[in-house]
């Protein structure tokens, strides 16, 4: 309808691309265009806390999927370099949902260029939150015009239902005709579409929004540094608290909940076991001194549980010590081969034929 080239139009012109395409959800827009994009005989490079749609994505394609360490780009740039040539595209998340940190997104269009292969970037939580008017991580990091495929989600910053896809007009009419998820769903309905048209005239009339959000996601850390916990990795909007045992996450969540604050508890298979945590999202709207009393209701509420803030480990370091744990890695390895000559000597890199380990 009129409604969605209207749509496609408008978050072209703000992605800076030729052409967008709607989809019916972010997860099925990653599905569309990884198995779109790839196919039997190619090779998808993942990041290794990549969405559960880019995992299902690279599934379907059928291709050999060469899982990294997460935002690991001398890993990706072995398994570039041990795929002889067959590769088809890198995929990451700008903002990992789970983390808040951000993809080393120069870097991998540096190596996706050397090794001609795609890069397609999900801005899901990047789209109103992070960049230039609130562009997102690609935008952010001055890479206009340089990733292949955007994929944002009209359901997180936008407030409505829906995903879309941008780039140029020939990978466009390509995903038109061989993305599944495109062709044989409907498209998103008209009030939903009326309705991301709406936030996006918000988001580009009032930017400051994004700077608030930036800096009360400044405060809420600070605050929670102040009550003790460990919060070094987030850089974004989504702050994550590591405590490692999902059944006293729960707690320290139903705990928050009866003190006013909805921290959600996030467990296996979501993010990888022994790194459960509460993931925080923080909003423009929020003031500071909810922000204020909601770490302090939260270090109350941990107490409560048995858990003493301070005694969680940064995410930087649950991922490494998860990543190593399932690639059999010693957490602390006495004089340890650097990185890629280890990622070389242990089987952790191996070609997943259409499977990817730490799916969530």
């Amino acid at each position: 309808m009129t409604i969605h080239r209207r749509l496609e139009e408008r978050l072209a012109a703000f992605e800076r691309t030729g052409a967008a395409l709607l989809f019916g959800s972010g997860y099925l827009a990653n599905l569309g265009v990884v198995s779109a994009l790839a196919g039997r005989g190619d090779v998808v490079f993942s990041d290794e806390l990549n969405h559960a749609s880019i995992v299902d994505g690279c599934r379907l394609s059928r291709a050999e999927t060469f899982v990294y360490r997460h935002g690991d780009v001398e890993h990706l740039a072995w398994g570039l370099q041990e795929a002889g040539g067959r590769g088809a595209l890198i995929v990451t998340d700008g903002v990992f949902s789970m983390d808040g940190d951000i993809a080393p997104l120069a870097e991998i269009v540096e190596l996706a260029r050397a090794y001609d292969v795609r890069v397609v970037v999900d801005e899901a939580h990047g789209t109103g939150a992070l960049g230039p008017g609130g562009r997102g991580a690609v935008a952010e990091a001055d890479l206009d015009g340089e990733v292949d495929v955007v994929v944002g989600t009209l359901g997180k910053a936008l407030g409505s239902y829906g995903a879309y896809v941008c780039c140029e007009p020939r990978m466009a009419k390509f995903l038109v005709n061989t993305a599944r998820p495109f062709i044989f769903s409907t498209a998103p309905p008209p009030p939903a579409v009326a309705g991301a048209l709406a936030a996006l005239d918000l988001l580009e009339e009032e930017p400051r929004r994004v700077e608030k959000l930036q800096q009360n996601a400044d405060v809420l850390r600070a605050e929670l540094a102040r009550e003790g916990f460990e919060v070094a990795g987030s850089t974004t909007q989504i702050i994550p608290l590591i405590v490692g045992d999902a059944d006293q996450a729960m707690r320290i969540c139903e705990a928050g909940i009866e003190r006013g604050v909805f921290a959600q508890a996030i467990r296996p298979p979501t993010v990888p076991h022994g790194t459960s945590r509460l993931r925080l999202a923080v909003m423009s709207s929020h003031r500071k001194s909810e922000l204020r009393d909601a770490a302090q209701a939260l270090a109350r509420a941990a107490l409560a549980c048995g858990f003493r803030p301070g005694t969680g480990m940064a995410v930087a370091e649950a991922t490494a010590r998860a990543s190593a744990r399932d690639a059999g890695d010693a957490p602390r390895e006495a004089e340890a081969p650097p990185r890629r000559a280890r990622a070389a000597a242990d089987g952790s890199t191996a070609f997943f034929d259409g499977e990817a380990p730490l799916a969530a």
